[in-house]
């Protein structure tokens, strides 16, 4: 498929890149589709930068601006790895409807995921992760999101898809290709009681703010488990990105997102990231653009240092440890990587249909989650991952 139909150039004329030229800039590095006549070979690479300026499915009008701003900031950082190629391969062309958008967003990235290339999407609004969502059912597999947000997106009209909304489309979907969801600071405020019920008779994983900021080291299986992350600035407390209309007064710190983003690059999982919601027309000298743009190269330094470690292809490269719980018939498996000291918990399926979700039997944990068993507990991840393959 020639993705290029669906794509148009970067101007990098609109960058002031000449005072930041030398001593490997992003810019000098990166394979930038600016010439609508020469489109980057993508056979060598790695990671592919998409940006997606449409807002017309969210009220954060202005959004659409968002990719070339974080470009401005992005290009100017320096490129710190020669151990995988990065291409940025344009902005998708806006369609005369929203729709149009979402198709062509996802015939790209289902591409990029046939080809084993990673998608890094700048947004535009957060509904883009239900077109993104679209490319894994093109390929057939079932995948977990994880969203860093302080709502869950559910929305009250099951038919309006939006920003705010796209979750339930998602669970919706039929044929439905969604295995897990986790929420990574949500704040209780936000979130009426009806929402925490759905969520919990689903078997989504919820995380309160405080709890998360509390442990940051837990946000790592999180994110570890997950095909797609996909980050709504709102997420992030307003001193650090003043970039939408009522940003909150609490939430993550910039730090703690850029730290988020290294988690997400390091996992050999996931496969797509999104940054969403950023309108450059309520950001305060670029701040916000700024950070994104941070967040992303924190990103590629994760994805810098994967190690290929997951252990459905490669058990040698693990040791196992087994837990006998008490008045519990069946025993706990816990695997623990040698190259990383990365932990995983076995959940078995005896169900022949069951084997579609082979890939989810593992499931990333720490070392908090083996100590739970030992104390004679059952870990709450492993509960909801058995509840969803019975």
């Amino acid at each position: 498929m020639d993705i290029s139909t669906y794509l148009e150039p970067v101007i990098l004329e609109e960058f002031d890149l000449s005072a930041n030229t030398g001593r490997f800039r992003i810019s000098e590095v990166i394979d930038t589709y600016a010439d609508k006549h020469i489109f980057p070979d993508l056979e060598n690479v790695d990671i592919a930068i998409i940006g997606v300026g449409d807002d017309r499915a969210t009220l954060n009008k202005g959004c659409d601006n968002a990719p070339n701003e974080v470009r401005r900031w992005f290009y100017g950082l320096f490129s710190h790895w020669n151990n995988f190629h990065i291409a940025d391969i344009g902005n998708i062309i806006r369609g005369h409807q929203v729709e149009d958008t979402y198709f062509a967003l996802k015939e790209v990235v289902s591409e990029l995921l046939k080809n084993n290339i990673v998608t890094l999407i700048i947004g535009g609004g957060q509904d883009l992760t239900y077109a993104n969502y679209l490319a894994y059912e093109n390929i057939g597999r079932i995948i977990n999101i994880a969203s860093v947000d302080p709502v869950f997106d559910l929305g009250h009209d099951e038919h309006e898809l939006n920003n705010k909304s796209y979750l339930s489309h998602i669970i919706l979907h039929q044929p439905n290709f969604l295995f897990n969801f986790t929420n990574i600071g949500y704040q209780t405020y936000f979130v009426d009681q009806d929402s925490l019920v759905l969520m919990k008779n689903l078997y989504f994983d919820t995380n309160r703010l405080g709890n998360v900021k509390a442990n940051m080291e837990e946000v790592e299986p999180m994110v570890r488990d997950a095909d797609i992350l996909s980050i709504d600035i709102s997420c992030i407390k307003r001193g650090d990105a003043p970039a939408v209309d009522k940003a909150m007064p609490n939430g993550f710190s910039g730090d703690e997102m850029c730290r988020i983003c290294r988690y997400a690059g390091m996992s050999d999982k996931l496969t797509s990231i999104g940054f969403y919601e950023l309108n450059p027309s309520f950001d305060e000298n670029g701040q916000a653009a700024h950070l994104y743009a941070q967040m992303m190269w924190y990103f590629l330094d994760g994805f810098s240092n994967r190690k290929n470690d997951f252990p459905e292809s490669d058990n040698q490269n693990y040791i196992k440890f087994n837990v006998q719980v008490d008045n519990f018939e069946e025993e706990l498996i816990f695997l623990k990587s040698k190259k990383t000291d990365r932990w995983w918990m076995m959940v078995s399926a005896e169900d022949m249909i069951s084997q579609k979700y082979k890939r989810h039997q593992y499931v990333p944990c720490s070392y908090d989650d083996y100590q739970t068993a030992l104390n004679q507990e059952i870990p709450d991840r492993w509960w909801k991952v058995q509840q969803k393959l019975m």
